[in-house]
């Protein structure tokens, strides 16, 4: 079993390297998925993983991001169990 879960990330969070950090610690923590900025000025993707992982990664984009970001806020939703991940690695969408 796989846990699943679809993310946003408010604040400062575009134009400071934040996806490309975000797919580093993605691959660090063996989580699959996706990252890509919204129109709205955030930035949203889906991670999957063990859950174990997939904690560390939530809270590293509440509390972490990269080193020029300012997070306000990180919102998670459609959280989850799946049978195994729909992603065979971890990437930034355009």
């Amino acid at each position: 079993m796989a846990q699943s879960i679809d993310f946003e990330v408010f604040g400062i969070v575009q134009g400071v390297f934040f996806r490309k950090h975000t797919r580093d610690k993605a691959k660090e923590l063996d989580i699959k998925g996706w990252v890509m900025n919204s129109n709205e000025g955030t930035v949203v993707g889906t991670i999957q993983g063990k859950e174990k992982n997939v904690d560390k990664m939530k809270t590293w984009l509440r509390k972490t991001g990269s080193p020029h970001s300012k997070i306000e806020k990180c919102t998670f939703s459609n959280d989850r169990y799946i049978a195994k991940e729909e992603f065979s690695d971890f990437f930034i969408k355009y």
